[in-house]
């Protein structure tokens, strides 16, 4: 395989990427070894800048570093996933709350535009699970953006890195996107009537709903 050209800054954070996109598309499967000296071949550098990745991604709970044994996908238990699941609804739920009585008009409408995207991924004739994941994601994170507390918004999109390791098991589950998508429905229709604890309310079922589909 050619040695990959990568681009000018810190090379450690460019190759935390590459992994990152790679176990999220499960190029690497939870529990694999990640061969360190193999990928640092692949990608023409040396071993010291793959550690540092390796040390990134580690931090983001997305690889385990195991003593004399090396690297390994990081596997997520049920136990972990209701604890990640516990803790995003608490935060994502707060967050929606925020919007309901912050929001503009403007970012309103963003909210709706994103909505509308998720509703056409869904269409039964044309479903894209993929764009459907994508879209969702864009939605949450813009709602984060919205309440506007960073510290929350890092929190979330460390636990949904590890989200990952399993969300697309739970969107391949019989009906489950149609699921989800009633249920955004109900948060934006919640929204728009600026009702913070209906908000919150239809957050929280939405995440209690999303772990049932993942376990």
């Amino acid at each position: 395989m050619a040695a990959l050209s990568l681009a000018p800054r810190a090379l450690y954070e460019e190759v935390a990427e590459l992994l990152r996109q790679r176990i999220f598309n499960r190029e690497l499967e939870p529990g694999s070894w990640i061969d360190e000296l193999k990928i640092a071949k692949d990608y023409g550098i040396s071993r010291t800048p793959m550690r540092e990745a390796l040390k990134v991604l580690a931090t983001e709970g997305l690889v385990t570093m195991k003593v004399r044994r090396g690297a390994y996908v990081t596997e997520v238990s049920e136990r972990d996933l209701a604890d990640v699941y516990h803790l995003l609804s608490l935060l994502e739920s707060d967050a929606a709350g925020v919007v309901a009585q912050r929001a503009d008009d403007a970012q309103m409408r963003e909210l709706k535009t994103l909505h509308q995207e998720l509703e056409d991924a869904a269409r039964p004739e044309h479903l894209d699970r993929q764009r459907f994941f994508e879209i969702n994601e864009r939605f949450h994170m813009r709602l984060l953006e919205i309440a506007d507390n960073r510290w929350r918004n890092q929190m979330v999109a460390d636990l949904r890195k590890v989200m990952k390791l399993n969300r697309h098991n739970s969107l391949l589950k019989s009906g489950r996107i149609q699921e989800s998508l009633g249920e955004h429905r109900d948060i934006m229709a919640a929204l728009e009537l600026r009702d913070m604890e209906l908000c919150t309310q239809r957050m929280q079922a939405h995440f209690k709903s999303g772990l049932e589909a993942a376990v």
